[in-house]
């Protein structure tokens, strides 16, 4: 008969899948913005209902990951560390959730410009968006690698994001004076931008929760984050 495996290393084990289970949600959420993004910049309604359609799914695996936090709390015995640990699991499974939703919600924007193409070609928006699914990714390879300096800097990052929202922000405010019939067409693209800004502020957090994992200080990795 196999021999049991010792409860700490019973732990370890469902703790290393457990982390697995947020990078994969990671994954998710970050095809969701392309995703989402892309079917905005072809106007590809079909592509934009799929993506909203799929939000449940990242919702479903976010309480799936919760509750696996909520059973490991209550089937073993975590010691301090493992609880930091479990804890900060559970604040980015938190926030990738609501990035999923900052998609969904690109893809919602899309559905309501219809058939119209964008006020102005799309191009600070997708780098936006690039950037900050990027930033989403490497905050969670900081967490497998227990990494504060890449987190540090996934948190400097987001000054980018702010800049070329910033960018976008004026340039739509200069369309909508010089064309008030232009107005709603603007705004659409600011709601976009302005959850992609979003999306960049949240990985910011979680970048926060990976340097408080490592070190047992919650520090703030980016002074200017909105």
């Amino acid at each position: 008969m196999a021999q049991r495996a010792a409860p700490r290393a019973d732990l370890d084990r469902r703790l290393r899948e457990l982390e697995q289970e947020l990078v994969n949600l990671g994954r998710m959420v970050e095809k969701a913005i392309a995703r989402s993004l892309r079917a905005l910049a072809e106007r590809d309604l079909e592509e934009s209902r799929q993506v909203i359609a799929e939000d449940d799914y990242i919702d479903a695996k976010r309480f799936e990951i919760e509750d696996q936090c909520i059973d490991i709390i209550a089937t073993h015995q975590p010691v301090a560390r493992d609880l930091r640990l479990i804890t900060a699991i559970l604040h980015i499974d938190s926030e990738l959730e609501r990035i999923g939703d900052y998609a969904e919600g690109i893809a919602k924007i899309s559905l309501m410009m219809g058939d119209e193409p964008p006020l102005k070609p799309l191009i600070d928006i997708p780098r936006m968006g690039e950037k900050a699914s990027s930033m989403v990714r490497r905050s969670l390879e900081a967490l497998v690698n227990r990494d504060t300096v890449g987190a540090l800097q996934v948190g400097s990052d987001d000054d980018e994001i702010d800049a070329l929202y910033d960018q976008v922000y004026h340039e739509l405010i200069l369309f909508m004076l010089r064309d008030p019939q232009s107005i709603q067409r603007a705004t659409y693209l600011l709601w976009v931008s302005h959850d992609l800004e979003r999306v960049a502020d949240r990985a910011t957090n979680i970048a926060e929760r990976v340097v408080y994992l490592v070190t047992g200080k919650m520090t703030e990795v980016n002074i200017h984050k909105h």
